[in-house]
């Protein structure tokens, strides 16, 4: 595991940056997916995670580099906090 800064929110694991986010309803989990699958694909980077009905869980890590956090992960992980203000 890569040593790279840690965000607010995230926790730093042997998988990777993980965070767990519970909403409303499944469409408003279904929306913050939908937010955060766009931003991955901008940045060319995409996260492992599941959807059970109003929670999501994301792991972050870049496979390229060994399987390691980089800071390509901590600059997507500081853009999905955005999506929850």
């Amino acid at each position: 595991m890569s040593t790279v800064g840690v965000v607010e929110g995230w926790a730093s694991t042997d998988a990777g940056l993980t965070r767990s986010f519970v909403f409303k309803n499944f469409s408003e989990a279904w929306a913050f997916m939908t937010r955060v699958a766009l931003a991955a694909e901008r940045a060319d980077h995409h996260p492992e995670w599941s959807n059970v009905y109003n929670r999501v869980a994301i792991t972050l890590v870049t496979h390229d580099a060994g399987s390691t956090v980089t800071e390509r992960d901590v600059k997507l992980a500081e853009r999905i906090n955005t999506f929850l203000a």
